[in-house]
């Protein structure tokens, strides 16, 4: 069944009551639930949906430093190490040495190049099915709304939202 609520939605021209509840569990709930729909595509390659994003995030802006990767994608670097390490063990990222001796570089090997192709074909699906569950026109709003919500908690920490 197609659940389209941008009708639903109230215009700017119309009156909105104020949201009951709490904002971060809802946005909590949600997150939950959409990360275990693509999950249920993308782990069918071995792969969870943070791991394919951190492939995806390395082919396109490596070689990068860790930090400069970190920041890209809104983690700390504690985190991204953390979530970097599966990968690495695996043998689809690289942490090569940089320009100095303290520094190093990430990068996705060819093998991880193959594992994200693969699994591109996956989140595809998942994509295509949280479409067709929400309609496009949802889907289309939510991701407005994340992206002005983006830019407006970016003012209120002073970090830049990255794609």
């Amino acid at each position: 069944m197609i659940v389209d609520i941008l009708p639903l939605m109230k215009t700017s021209l119309s009156p909105v009551e104020p949201p009951q509840g709490c904002t971060n569990l809802r946005l909590r709930q949600l997150t939950r639930l959409v990360t275990q729909y693509y999950d249920s595509e993308v782990g069918k390659v071995g792969l969870k949906t943070t791991q394919y994003s951190l492939l995806a995030y390395v082919e396109r802006l490596g070689p990068i430093r860790p930090i400069d990767l970190a920041a890209s994608i809104k983690m700390t670097p504690s985190t991204l190490t953390r979530n970097l390490k599966p990968l690495v063990d695996a043998g689809w990222i690289a942490v090569l040495p940089g320009i100095d001796a303290r520094s190093r570089l990430v990068t996705i090997t060819e093998a991880g190049s193959a594992k994200r192709i693969e699994a591109k074909r996956k989140w595809r699906k998942a994509q295509d099915g949280i479409i067709e569950l929400l309609g496009i026109s949802t889907v289309a709003a939510l991701h407005s709304l994340i992206d002005a919500s983006l830019e407006k908690l970016d003012l209120v920490t002073g970090e830049d939202v990255d794609d």
